[in-house]
């Protein structure tokens, strides 16, 4: 499973020109699933994500998680995450998990962040998002499930 998270100060996502899911300030989840990831994986990364210290402390230092400044979370899934680019010009997606098991476990990813008591906004699973945002620093971390050591 990979993520890309972003800091934000807001952000919001619409399809077909109807606003689906929006927070104030917090972090934008981009999240990819694999062929292969399991519930073990969406629950590390709510846990990763969640404890990530990407927010300002009163000395300006990166010193303080989500739940220290009563952020939100904006979950979109996006399965080209998972796109190899290193042949040709076109990227190849085939270790992109199939919709179902995608879906399952970008759901998985939400209730847990949700079950810590995050407050979770998600996109629309397979839908032509429109994603906007005012990322923060900007600050973008990038995380992979399997290379958590």
């Amino acid at each position: 499973m990979r993520a890309v998270v972003q800091r934000s100060r807001e952000a919001q996502v619409a399809v077909d020109g109807q606003l689906v899911g929006q927070i104030e300030h917090g972090l934008v989840v981009l999240l990819g699933v694999e062929q292969g990831d399991t519930q073990t994986d969406a629950e590390w990364m709510a846990e990763k994500v969640r404890g990530l210290r990407i927010f300002d402390d009163d000395e300006g230092k990166m010193n303080r998680d989500l739940a220290d400044t009563g952020g939100s979370i904006l979950a979109i899934s996006q399965f080209t995450l998972l796109g190899d680019a290193r042949k040709g010009r076109r990227p190849s997606f085939i270790t992109a998990a199939d919709p179902a098991t995608g879906n399952q476990l970008y759901e998985a990813f939400a209730e847990s962040l949700k079950y810590a008591g995050v407050v979770v906004a998600k996109g629309v699973f397979q839908a032509d998002m429109q994603v906007s945002l005012i990322n923060d620093g900007p600050v973008t971390i990038l995380l992979d499930s399997r290379k958590k050591f």
